[in-house]
């Protein structure tokens, strides 16, 4: 039920968000007439169509992205036109006439009664346009909703995201209905009141066709609401670690079956493990949040493992190629992990949890409950105390476990983030980037030309180059292109990988110059480097004073592909 709450809010939370401002006209324009009939059906118009093209949209391909093209130039003209019926008195009789076909009743009385057909449709149009900014919480519904496929559990999310929406835009509707009326009344501008919402409806068309609204919204990113969502889910996703630790009755632990590969084990069951203390790590290789915390994970399993502990690490993956063998193996060489790793890339364990978070960490006991969770980074202390615990439950006291704590020191991308504000992760690829300060429309999946401003703000970001974006990353047609992110935080991490997997030279400087000392792990001080495998790069780790800084990436070579930004 979480997941649904956390969805409502962010629903919620998007009239706060400046990807609400081209709607506006359309939701205002028939403010003057019964919510019931007018503004009620627009509302449920535009939530179904939302939900509707979002589930197909989290796992569709190509041939959905020019299905929903088309439905929006569709969109647009039918827009077009109810403006310029505001604006015109006949032309308004003319062209609304075909939408009145419930009944000569119903067609006699539309203007007395409202025109409930025209209203749900001029809705359904609206969700064609509607593309609400994709904050964490939308990240997560569209990302649980790509992870189980278009079903019904899928659809009810984005619904209820939707539904969320939905109700912050039906009390604005009805607060602007009865400011509308007062016009009215008071200062007899009601024609004038309607025309002008006919030229913003027209204005509207024209601004969301040219994708204006894109390019001029992205510089509002003080009015980004993804700070708020992300204080959110971290709050309440610690709620079920209250439940699960005063619970009495522990759920057990579900089976670990359906892994399509075990590394470092042979494929291992919940049955086999009673008598053990199990931790089980949802993780994958590109997070920089799960790389942060295998520092102390490798420390458990060294410490604990003679003594009962049993670590299985369930790689789940975000991103395509994480779901390779060969690049899972490499990168649990390379973070020296020795415990079990079961490849998830069907999904099947982490559906079987239930789990939503990576990394997410289930301490299950010698009986097979589940006796801790915990989600995200840290915690650290309480996990391994509750390890203690729960080794002594299972010896039942006669094994000397201690209550001393591990010291642990990552190194790289492993090490403990800054205790600061940083910029929040940020994807390249379409379906769920944002702050782009290119004024290039996205031509999805297709090659196109992008560009950088002379100036960015704080977290905004751009291309230049020739780059051919999709829905998780972009990928460089020709050598030269470049990535910018104007950013802060002590770390810029970004998660490249070769297209054609031959080695891909890159540069990176701060603010123009060389960074120096304060290069990261995957750079030298003259911030030269070469994407050699699909993983996480630490390109920037400031050594002195943390400072806003200009970021940029240069790629010497074609067939780069980046992912995502992330910051500590």
């Amino acid at each position: 039920m979480l997941i649904f709450f956390l969805a409502y809010l962010g629903g919620l939370l998007t009239i706060f968000s400046p990807c609400v401002l081209p709607v506006l006209p359309f939701i205002f324009a028939r403010s003057d007439q019964s919510f019931r009939r007018s503004g009620l059906p627009i509302l449920l118009g535009m939530v179904a169509t939302f939900t509707l093209l979002a589930s197909f949209a989290a796992v569709g391909g190509a041939w959905l992205v020019e299905v929903n093209q088309y439905g929006r130039y569709a969109a647009m003209l039918l827009l077009l036109l109810l403006g310029m019926a505001l604006i015109s008195p006949a032309l308004s009789e003319r062209l609304m006439r075909p939408f009145v076909s419930l009944g000569g009743r119903l067609q006699q009385h539309a203007d007395q009664q409202g025109n409930l057909k025209g209203s749900l449709l001029l809705g359904v149009a609206v969700g064609f346009l509607w593309a609400p900014c994709a904050g964490p919480i939308l990240g997560l519904v569209l990302a649980g909703a790509a992870l189980n496929g278009a079903n019904l559990y899928s659809a009810l999310l984005l619904l209820v995201f939707a539904a969320g929406a939905a109700t912050s835009l039906a009390l604005a509707l009805l607060a602007g209905g009865r400011i509308f009326s007062l016009m009215k009344r008071g200062l007899g501008a009601e024609e004038w009141v309607r025309r002008g919402l006919g030229v913003a409806v027209v204005a509207g068309v024209v601004v969301i066709a040219l994708g204006w609204d894109t390019r001029f919204l992205s510089q509002f990113t003080f009015l980004s609401t993804a700070k708020t969502e992300q204080k959110l889910i971290t709050q309440l996703a610690q709620q079920p670690n209250a439940v699960a630790k005063t619970s009495a009755m522990q759920p057990l632990m579900p089976p670990i079956s359906g892994a399509t590969q075990w590394l470092n084990s042979p494929p291992l069951s919940s049955e086999s493990l009673r008598g053990k203390v199990v931790l089980v790590d949802f993780w994958t290789y590109s997070c920089i949040n799960c790389l942060r915390t295998l520092p102390y994970l490798n420390a458990w399993n060294e410490k604990y493992h003679d003594q009962g502990l049993v670590i299985i690490g369930v790689h789940t993956p975000e991103f395509a190629f994480e779901k390779d063998p060969h690049n899972v193996e490499q990168a649990i060489r390379d973070l020296g992990i020795t415990y079990p790793v079961a490849m998830d890339n069907q999904y099947a364990i982490w559906n079987a949890f239930s789990n939503k978070y990576w990394p997410a960490h289930y301490l299950i006991d010698a009986q097979g409950r589940i006796r801790d969770q915990h989600f995200g980074e840290g915690a650290y202390q309480e996990t391994e105390h509750m390890i203690q615990t729960l080794l002594k439950e299972a010896h039942q006291g006669v094994l000397a476990v201690g209550n001393g704590l591990v010291q642990v020191a990552g190194a790289g991308a492993t090490a403990a983030a800054a205790d600061m504000e940083h910029s929040p992760e940020t994807y390249v690829g379409y379906a769920r980037t944002q702050n782009l300060a290119s004024p290039e429309v996205i031509k999805q999946d297709l090659a196109g030309q992008y560009s950088t401003p002379s100036t960015l703000k704080p977290n905004q970001w751009a291309l230049n180059g020739k780059w051919l974006i999709s829905a998780e990353s972009a990928a460089l047609q020709a050598s030269g292109g470049t990535i910018s992110y104007r950013f802060q935080g002590r770390d810029l991490h970004l998660v490249l990988g070769s297209h054609n997997d031959k080695p891909v030279r890159f540069k990176v400087t701060l603010d123009g110059d060389a960074p120096g000392a304060d290069h990261g792990a995957d750079i030298d001080e003259q911030g030269n480097g070469v994407i050699h495998e699909q993983r996480l790069y630490q390109l920037i780790r400031q050594s002195g004073k943390v400072a806003v800084h200009t970021f940029r990436i240069e790629f010497l070579d074609a067939d780069a592909e980046a992912f995502a930004f992330t910051f500590g």
